[in-house]
């Protein structure tokens, strides 16, 4: 097996950042979802596995030399990363780093940073990159790619963090400021500056 692939998760640019919709309108919020899905793939890398909810959102990652997999009838976030890591297993991937597409601060080096990080505990493990508030989980490295299960939205760094211990998988949290604040609620704009 290989290193780790990187599966960057990325919504209809149409229907994402509806809780944005009290601060922006839908021009702005689309705007917002493609510029922070560039961001997102830029920071993954040309290796990066890109799971996309339209065609739009597949052609940005073609662009940027990502393997797309277009979801045909996107059921959520779980079931897109789960098509993620299938992709990364038949690639020889022996990790995988989950990357939401809504971090206005991700960087290449805060993900090259994570992944180093990361590559330097004994499998299994899992480590998380926190969201601010919510309890959210906005980045998830796991070594082996189904090291525990897949556990998405509020309260989710807590569910990972049970399932790991129940399973015997190490877990980590990786707080940084690259991965921190995701662009959810009107009030997350004002974070952004």
């Amino acid at each position: 097996m290989t290193g780790a692939r990187v599966v960057v998760l990325v919504k209809d640019f149409g229907s994402a950042k509806q809780r944005l919709s009290p601060a922006l309108d839908p021009d702005r919020r689309r705007e917002l979802a493609v510029e922070l899905a560039r961001k997102a793939l830029a920071a993954a890398g040309p290796d990066a596995i890109v799971v996309a909810g339209s065609e739009e959102a597949a052609a940005l990652a073609r662009e940027l030399a990502a393997e797309v997999i277009v979801e045909a009838h996107p059921t959520g976030q779980r079931d897109a990363a789960r098509r993620g890591i299938e992709r990364a297993l038949e690639l020889g991937a022996g990790s995988v780093l989950l990357l939401s597409s809504d971090l206005p601060l991700v960087s290449r080096s805060a993900v090259e940073e994570l992944l180093r990080l990361a590559a330097a505990y004994a499998p299994p493990v899992a480590v998380a990159a926190p969201a601010i508030g919510r309890g959210g989980t906005n980045a998830l490295f796991l070594n082996p790619p189904e090291a525990i299960g897949l556990h998405f939205g509020d309260d989710s760094l807590r569910k990972f963090e049970a399932e790991a211990h129940e399973r015997g998988v190490r877990f980590e949290v990786f707080e940084s400021d690259a991965f921190a604040l995701d662009l959810d609620e009107p009030s997350d704009l004002v974070a952004r500056g």
